[in-house]
């Protein structure tokens, strides 16, 4: 039984760290926004399969929390907002693609050697999908400095705050049901004040492009 729970905990981990690759691959705000419900989803469905096999019934609310806010809620206002916003020409990013990947991929395997430690000492049967986790807060953290798009760099803290609450999850076997509401408010209020920046950016400039707030030193 641990055997296949230890498995399902690894198969959704490498879930989440896929999405979190897609934004350094795809390219426009729907495929980012479709990235991060998918990623959110996979979650949530992994924070309620460590409920189930640890006997701790409140990440079951956890779960449906994860799926409803992130994995519905916020993808539809970001989905809102690109069409208020209109249609916007390319940003490109800091680092091309190929890099990015390469770069990416490197950030995963400094993941396994930052993890390393941890994971040999824990006993839990989570421990394999923790260095995973650690892989989508670094690929995250690059999103977020690789990026000149806004609304990416809005996902990728989004994203950024998914691999902390996988990182936690696995790490505890399961995190206490108060911490978590905190964490999903701190992420809200960020999405938030995120959002209300990006608006005035477009309103300023008439672009999403974050290089453009440079021209407000000179």
């Amino acid at each position: 039984m641990n055997d296949a729970f230890a498995q399902l905990a690894m198969l959704g981990s490498s879930l989440v760290l896929i999405t979190s690759f897609l934004l350094l691959w795809r390219r426009g705000t729907p495929a980012h926004v479709s990235a991060l419900a998918i990623q959110s989803i996979a979650l949530g469905a992994t924070a309620g399969l460590v409920g189930y096999f640890a006997d701790k019934h409140e990440l079951y609310l956890v779960a449906v929390l994860l799926i409803a806010l992130k994995g519905v809620g916020i993808p539809v206002l970001l989905h809102r907002m690109a069409r208020r916003l209109g249609p916007a020409r390319h940003v490109p990013p800091y680092v091309n693609t190929a890099t990015s990947l390469l770069a990416g991929a490197l950030l995963v395997l400094l993941a396994y050697v930052v993890m390393r430690p941890l994971v040999e000492a824990s006993p839990l049967p989570t421990r394999a999908g923790m260095p995973l986790a650690m892989g989508v807060v670094f690929v995250s953290l690059f999103v977020i400095v690789s990026r000149r798009h806004a609304l990416a760099q809005v996902i990728g803290f989004l994203m950024l705050e998914n691999g902390i609450a996988l990182l936690a999850v696995l790490g505890t076997y399961g995190i206490p049901l108060i911490v978590e509401i905190g964490v999903f408010l701190d992420a809200m209020m960020g999405f938030l004040v995120m959002q209300i920046v990006v608006y005035h950016i477009h309103q300023t400039f008439q672009s999403l492009d974050v290089e453009q707030l440079n021209r407000l030193r000179r």
